[in-house]
């Protein structure tokens, strides 16, 4: 067992209930308060524990990590980028710290004073800095839903899809984290009976449920990453609200692909979980036929069992469920997307991201985007306020949850949360 994932632990933090974030989660993040400039830190309940205090008070002097300066950071690369051996051990020892039968460091006063801030007076920042950003197509519902939409419904999938993890590299530099609001994109699109294109902002703006796994070891370019070794590179994972712009998209995207209509504005949590967290949700994933060549196949269950939900919010209004999925509904899993995406040779870096696509599960429901579960605007969704939505309209605001738990013990992400502002003129 994992030392930090100890279902038995409790924290002498006060921490709800219900909180997504236990002694067992021991996410990692970027913080700044009104008088600290940014910070890696990790959370317990509603409180955030500077790491770089810790470590100037001693708590880490027997892990090694060398200059303390990578605590002391605008992004969490440097200390990923220390190492697997390094971080499960900071994780650990934060585990150990805030124990409730660590007396000592429970009766610290500086500990208390230089360390611990209320999540309220933290001002929360965008955990990595990616470098290079990939999008995968990987929920077989999503998949079916759109080629159903789209094409021949009994051809719903291209050839291709059940053999590769398809998925095209996206624009890194619009990657925002949760809290930061988004205008609504602007645009060429072919309104419905005309030859002629039209410019103005999207008229079908929509949100995909999606999560992003982050790397945290780099590789030389001509070197592959295997099934059996990838979880070695995958550092943790984040929500990700990838947003896109349907019209724009129906008329840009043959024959290269999405282009404006995905790269305006993607939004991430603002806490990295740890893979080593979510060990003890290990589930196996959808039955995968035909049979993948060689260098997919995988041993081992390497699915999550993550309860995935997104909201809407209309302005000055309570906010509506809208759909209720799980991680767990991936065709192709992060380990084998991985792997297709460097068997080239492609090399990575640390910070590097990688999303899933709309994670989408079998019943309406659980479909992960207003495209499917209003059918294209045929079946639009009532929001608490009375009004409908086919999509979103400005000023609403979208959030994304998403949480694992059993009988013991509950590992989760928080929220991602945006709001959409009218386009720019």
């Amino acid at each position: 067992m994992i030392k930090a994932n100890n279902p038995h632990r409790k924290s002498w933090i006060d921490t709800p209930g219900e909180s997504d974030f236990p002694v067992q989660n021991i996410p990692f993040g970027i913080f700044r308060t009104k008088t600290k400039h940014a910070t890696v830190g990790t959370r317990i309940g509603d409180t955030v524990i500077d790491l770089k205090a810790l470590a100037d008070l001693g708590y880490f002097d027997d892990l090694q990590i060398g200059n303390p300066a990578v605590f002391e950071q605008g992004s969490l690369n440097a200390f990923i980028g220390l190492g697997k051996p390094v971080t499960l051990g900071v994780r650990d020892k934060i585990a150990d710290i805030f124990d409730r039968n660590n007396t000592d460091a429970s009766a610290d006063k500086k500990l208390k004073e230089q360390a611990l801030y209320p999540l309220s007076d933290v001002e929360m920042l965008m955990p990595v800095d990616v470098g290079d950003y990939t999008d995968f197509y990987s929920s077989k519902e999503h998949a079916t839903n759109v080629g159903t939409m789209f094409r021949d419904p009994d051809n719903a999938l291209l050839p291709n899809w059940k053999h590769i993890p398809v998925g095209y590299h996206g624009r890194s530099s619009s990657i925002i984290v949760s809290g930061t609001p988004v205008h609504r994109p602007k645009g060429q699109t072919l309104p419905a009976g005309s030859e002629q294109p039209v410019f103005g902002p999207t008229k079908l703006l929509d949100f995909e449920l999606e999560m992003a796994f982050i790397t945290g070891k780099p590789t030389a370019l001509g070197q592959s990453i295997t099934t059996h070794n990838a979880e070695q590179y995958i550092f943790g994972l984040v929500l990700f609200n990838d947003l896109s712009a349907r019209d724009i998209q129906k008329w840009e995207y043959v024959p290269l692909g999405p282009f404006l209509s995905k790269s305006f504005g993607s939004v991430v949590s603002p806490w990295v979980v740890t893979l080593e967290a979510l060990e003890p949700f290990r589930v196996a994933g959808p039955q995968q036929e035909p049979e993948v060549l060689p260098y997919l196949r995988f041993q081992g269950n390497k699915s999550y069992n993550i309860n995935l939900e997104v909201a809407i919010k209309p302005e000055n209004a309570a906010s509506t469920s809208v759909c209720h999925s799980n991680f767990k509904y991936m065709y192709w899993n992060m380990c084998q997307q991985l792997t297709h995406q460097t068997v080239n040779g492609c090399n990575i870096n640390v910070g590097d991201m990688y999303a899933s696509g709309t994670i989408s599960g079998p019943d309406k429901g659980s479909f992960g985007s207003m495209l499917e579960i209003t059918w294209r605007g045929q079946h639009p969704v009532k929001l608490s306020d009375g009004t409908e939505r086919k999509f979103i309209q400005d000023d609403d605001t979208i959030i994304m949850r998403g949480f694992a738990g059993n009988s013991e013990v509950r590992v989760g992400f928080g929220e991602v949360i945006t709001k959409i502002l009218p386009a720019t003129k």
